[in-house]
């Protein structure tokens, strides 16, 4: 690559960067918007609740009238996770057209003014966002299940403590929690932060499927890209072993020099093969194999190209413990051992039996007793 080109690439590496900071934040402001919705909703689904449990009778009451008693509390829980998906749809509508006008605008501003770039709509890139699966499923069917699901802990809660006697207050402020604590004690605190991942994992889901349109636009200029996941400890095995390796373009990606697939049973890509995927994709200029400049990392700035592996090996005992295991961890230290040879050609973590299993049989293949 010439000087040009080198420039180009490291301010695609910087501003993309920068970007994932503002998509973090952008993020936080739709989780407060939907957690607070869900709060004010909470205060009628608990007072529905609380009459509904003063109107049951003292003696044992069947479980058919348990649940009938309760219809109120779930439909109006119904309501709220149906508000909720509405906010989240207009959530991601708005990012899914600003993410493909901030990619174009990226390249506009990092590569020559003579290079034709394809824009996309920001309805073309709803429509590569909404029309594809995300956490294995589609996305009103996530949201329905959350809401579901939080009817469902409500319920056993109430049966279980009116069968225990509960006063109908424990009962409510098990459930809920107290607000002395803000909440945050009670069994469907569980709900609320599952409720979370999904609002994160649905922009990241966003945010990434515009981006892949954008990119499949403009293979002219992007030749490939590059799996970019965050240097600390709290990154899973899923995107450590997908960590600075590159892939094709294709509506399903290929790898590029390995076998780590693109797509894991939940997702595919970075920002969607897990809950709460932090990894981006970073965009490879023609004749580009390596980032030019640098990023950081738990421990500071580092050269771009630094793998997870690599960065592992500067970190203590404690943190490479906390990501591999202590067995593994004390294997990476003293072993020599890098951090491939404890996944599979799938990037997928194996055990140290399996990783005996895998080391004998390199030795008799090579001929060593």
């Amino acid at each position: 690559m010439n000087a040009a080109e080198v420039a180009a690439a490291k301010k695609l590496l910087d501003l993309t960067i920068r970007h994932q900071i503002s998509l973090q934040r952008y993020s936080n402001g739709q989780v407060r918007r939907l957690m607070s919705m869900l709060n004010r909703a909470d205060a009628d689904i608990f007072a529905a609740l609380t009459v509904a449990l003063e109107r049951l009778p003292a003696g044992t009451a069947t479980v058919e009238y348990l649940e009938s008693m309760l219809g109120s509390v779930r439909a109006l829980n119904q309501q709220a996770y149906q508000a909720i998906e509405g906010g989240l749809i207009v959530g991601m509508r708005d990012l899914a057209g600003a993410e493909a006008n901030y990619q174009f605008e990226l390249f506009r501003g990092a590569i020559a003014p003579s290079v034709s770039l394809a824009a996309v709509s920001a309805e073309q890139a709803w429509q590569a966002v909404y029309s594809r699966p995300f956490a294995g499923k589609m996305l009103r069917e996530v949201v329905v299940e959350l809401g579901e699901t939080r009817a469902k802990r409500i319920r056993d809660a109430v049966r279980m403590g009116y069968l225990e006697g509960k006063p109908t207050a424990k009962i409510v402020s098990d459930i809920r929690g107290t607000r002395a604590k803000g909440f945050v004690e009670g069994f469907v605190e569980t709900d609320r932060r599952n409720l979370e991942t999904t609002v994160r994992t649905a922009l990241s889901h966003t945010a990434a499927g515009a981006r892949n349109r954008f990119y499949q636009e403009n293979e002219q200029v992007i030749d490939s890209q590059m799996w970019l996941s965050t240097l600390d400890s709290r990154t899973s095995d899923i995107c450590i072993a997908r960590s600075g390796r590159r892939y094709t373009l294709d509506e399903r990606p290929k790898p590029i020099g390995h076998s780590v697939p693109w797509c894991t049973p939940m997702g595919c890509g970075p920002g969607n093969v897990h809950y709460n995927c932090r990894s981006t994709a970073l965009p490879l200029l023609p004749g580009q194999t390596k980032l030019y400049g640098t990023r950081a990392s738990a421990g500071g700035q580092v050269d771009a190209n630094m793998s997870y592996g690599e960065w592992l090996k500067t970190q203590p005992a404690g943190v490479q413990d906390e990501v591999l295991g202590p067995t593994r961890g004390k294997l990476f230290r003293d072993g020599g051992l890098t951090i491939d040879k404890f996944q599979n050609d799938k990037g997928v973590f194996i055990d140290i039996d399996q990783l005996r299993e895998r080391d004998a049989a390199a030795f008799k293949k090579a001929g060593v007793q």
